[in-house]
C-alpha cells in the first residue's frame, strides 16, 4: 500500500500540492485526471522520490520513500524521456534495466518477447539504431517497455498514451490490465484522456490545483461523473 500524509509541495511560495491523506491499495489501478498545472505530475515526483516535499511523508509498504531505497526493489515508473538512455539502442537499454534487477538473460527474452505485439516489428533489431533516433511514439514504447520488464509490484506511467497510435493505445490499455490481473501490481496512471482513464481504473481521483477533490470508484459510471464535473469547470471558466 502507498500512503500519503499531510503532503505539501511549495514552488517559490506558493502552494502547489496539498494532500492531507491519500490511501492506494496493493492491486489497485489507481488514475490521476486533471487539467494542466493541476498538479498530477508534481504528485507523481514525490512518490518516486524525485522531488522533495516542504512537509508530509510518502509510504510504500510502510517505507517512506524519502529515506529508505527499499521500495525501489519493486517499484518500477515511467514519467517521460528523461528515464531513457537515448545514447543506447533499444536492446542494450533492456540489457542494462534487466542487469539492474538481475533478470537472467533467458528471463529478459521472455519478457520482451511478451511486448512484441506492442513494439509492431518497430524497436527490436534494428541494427545499431539509437533511442534517440526512433519516434517519439516509439520511445514512449520503449519507457513503457522497460518499466514492466522487471515486473514491478508498484507501477507509475504519467500520460502512458501520449505519442502512441491508435492501435498502440488499444494494446496498451488490454497489456497493462494483464499484467495488473496476472502479477496484482499497482497501477498509478496519469491521463488528460478520460476514455483510457475510465477503461482501465479501478479508481480515478480528480486533482484540481494540488488538492485532490474527487475520490471515484469506478463501478462503471465513472465517465459521467468525470465528464460532467470537467463541463462545469469549463462553463465557469468561460463565464469568467
Amino acid at each position: 500500500m502507498i500512503r500519503i500524509t499531510n503532503l505539501v509541495k511549495r514552488y517559490q511560495g506558493r502552494t502547489v500540492l496539498s494532500i492531507d491523506n491519500l490511501e492506494i491499495q496493493d492491486g489497485e489501478i489507481f488514475g490521476l485526471v486533471g487539467n494542466n498545472g493541476a498538479g498530477k505530475t508534481t504528485l507523481l515526483r514525490l512518490m518516486l522520490d524525485l522531488i522533495r516535499a516542504d512537509k508530509g511523508v510518502v509510504t510504500s509498504d510502510e517505507h517512506p520513500v524519502a529515506s529508505s531505497e527499499k521500495w525501489k526493489d519493486y517499484t518500477a515508473s515511467f514519467l517521460d524521456e528523461s528515464f531513457l538512455i537515448n545514447f543506447l539502442t533499444p536492446e542494450e537499454f533492456f540489457t542494462f534495466i534487466a542487469e539492474e534487477y538481475s533478470l537472467g538473460r533467458e528471463e529478459k527474452s521472455t519478457r520482451l518477447e511478451s511486448f512484441s505485439e506492442f513494439f509492431n516489428g518497430e524497436i527490436l533489431g534494428k541494427q545499431k539504431k539509437y533511442i534517440r533516433d526512433f519516434s517519439r511514439g516509439n520511445r514512449q514504447k520503449i519507457g513503457i517497455a522497460s518499466a514492466l520488464l522487471t515486473g514491478p509490484r508498484v507501477l507509475i506511467l504519467d500520460e502512458p498514451f501520449n505519442g502512441l497510435d491508435p492501435s498502440s493505445q488499444i494494446l496498451l490499455k488490454r497489456m497493462l490490465a494483464d499484467f495488473n490481473t496476472e502479477h496484482g501490481t499497482m497501477m498509478i496512471i496519469s491521463s488528460h484522456d478520460l476514455n483510457h482513464i475510465t477503461e482501465i481504473c479501478t479508481r480515478i481521483a480528480i486533482i484540481e490545483k494540488g488538492v485532490i477533490i474527487r475520490d471515484i470508484k469506478n463501478d462503471g459510471n465513472a465517465m459521467t461523473e468525470l465528464a460532467s464535473y470537467f463541463s462545469v469547470r469549463n462553463e465557469v471558466k468561460g463565464r469568467r
